[in-house]
């Protein structure tokens, strides 16, 4: 396996992840992108901070990585990450260690995973093909070729794991639970994937799901499939949520919309999603930037979505609106973009939502849980499948998200920033303090797995 390597370095990299998982309290796998460069960074190797990572989701990767973060921050480590000037909280791997099989894929697959990312990209731009894939979701995800390519690195890295393995993705969690590894698979969404139900039977399979609705679709849809399960093994966590994500939440309060512009970010996915919804609000919003006392200010995240930070670029030229620095927090308009997932994840929390009032994004997984649990309200673009639909209506029957009107954003958010009559706070005031009372569950989720995988013997 070693020998059929893109190079001389992921064969030590994957020596190392191995002794790592072999070795740690919690190991944790996902299947979300390439963070290769910053592995080689990590273990002190040669690195080229100009290659560009895969991203198939930026999700997946978030929430493996709050349950790393939050073990490694309960267990009281102090030790200083080799990757500091990128990530913000303690690393220790004898607690928890990370793992994404995509690193090491054999050099005659690699192909594979390049076409995945460049079908991704191409469904997520296009209105056409999204409907199609609408319509083939099922078939579409059980033919790519990804799950061939990663299966030999998954098996050579978890060969000897005898503990419980907290999976971030079904394609992982089912590849090991098949071969009888016990493994604490998390639904990372209110909605029950056809995969999920796949290993549901076996003793061997835990699932740690959003709520007891998620769990109570989970028992009826194995029961549809034929399949007996114990209820015992679907356990009610909540999401995983980084506890530095839920930290923010302390700094913020209702009342300071009325003292200064309103903090917006917009943000895509992993794919580089609703590209031309935010292309059409971006003009829009700027005539709110523009107005003294400004009304506004706006983050926008494009991730590793060249094409996606290129026309964001674009809009800012034209419109002749400034980028201005990151840790300009006071700036009109700033916008996060690189080429590795984890330098831009931590970016996301230190500028985004540990400072922004609301987001305007699709309702995914991460990034809608990720937001509210900051105190943020959410206004929503068009979601990318039914189990996104199934978050906005989380969030929307909460009182803390709804639609976006893309066309009449401008107008949607002066309105919305208003007060209802003279005595009454702004629809934006009440949606974040519907976010800042948020139940537990819905910021102690990487805890509560994190006592899965611990109390089972």
């Amino acid at each position: 396996m070693p020998n059929h390597l893109l190079d001389s370095q992921l064969t030590t990299l994957l020596q190392s992840d191995k002794t790592l998982l072999e070795k740690t309290r919690f190991p944790i796998v996902t299947v979300s992108s390439t963070f290769r460069e910053d592995l080689k960074q990590f273990h002190g190797m040669d690195h080229d901070p100009f290659m560009r990572d895969i991203v198939f989701s930026r999700a997946h990767f978030s929430m493996a990585f709050a349950v790393a973060v939050h073990t490694w921050m309960s267990s009281g480590a102090d030790q200083e990450c080799p990757l500091s000037e990128k990530i913000t909280a303690p690393c220790d791997a004898k607690t928890a260690w990370l793992v994404d099989p995509t690193n090491y894929v054999r050099s005659e697959d690699w192909s594979k995973i390049q076409s995945t990312e460049y079908i991704g990209r191409k469904l997520a731009r296009n209105a056409f093909l999204k409907w199609v894939k609408d319509q083939i979701d099922t078939f579409a995800r059980n033919r790519l070729p990804i799950t061939t390519a990663i299966t030999p690195p998954l098996l050579h890295l978890f060969e000897h794991v005898e503990k419980p393995i907290i999976s971030m993705h079904y394609e992982a969690g089912n590849i090991l639970g098949g071969i009888g590894k016990r493994v604490v698979q998390v639904v990372t969404d209110p909605h029950v994937r056809d995969q999920y139900l796949t290993l549901s039977h076996l003793k061997n399979m835990r699932y740690c799901v959003m709520d007891e609705k998620t769990k109570q679709d989970f028992l009826e849809k194995a029961a549809i499939f034929g399949k007996d399960v114990d209820p015992n093994r679907i356990i009610v966590t909540g999401p995983p949520i980084d506890p530095r994500v839920v930290a923010a939440r302390q700094k913020k309060n209702a009342f300071s919309l009325k003292k200064r512009p309103l903090r917006l970010c917009i943000t895509t996915g992993g794919l580089g999603t609703n590209k031309e919804e935010i292309r059409e609000m971006l003009s829009l919003l700027f005539d709110l930037l523009r107005k003294r006392p400004a009304h506004i200010q706006v983050l926008c995240y494009g991730g590793t979505n060249h094409d996606f930070t290129t026309m964001i670029q674009d809009v800012a030229r034209d419109e002749r609106v400034a980028i201005s620095p990151l840790e300009d927090d006071s700036a009109p308009f700033r916008l996060i973009h690189g080429k590795h997932i984890v330098g831009l994840n931590e970016q996301l929390i230190t500028y985004g939502f540990a400072w922004a009032d609301g987001f305007i994004s699709k309702p995914s997984g991460d990034m809608a849980y990720d937001a509210a649990a900051a105190g943020c309200f959410l206004l929503f673009l068009a979601p990318w499948g039914e189990w996104e639909r199934n978050i906005q209506e989380v969030f929307e029957q909460r009182g803390i998200g709804r639609r976006a009107q893309v066309q009449h954003i401008k107008e949607q958010i002066e309105l919305l920033a208003s007060p209802l009559t003279q005595h009454h706070e702004s629809w934006f005031a009440k949606a974040q303090q519907n976010a800042l009372d948020l139940p537990p569950l819905f910021l102690n989720g990487a805890k509560k797995i994190l006592t899965v995988a611990k109390e089972w013997k």
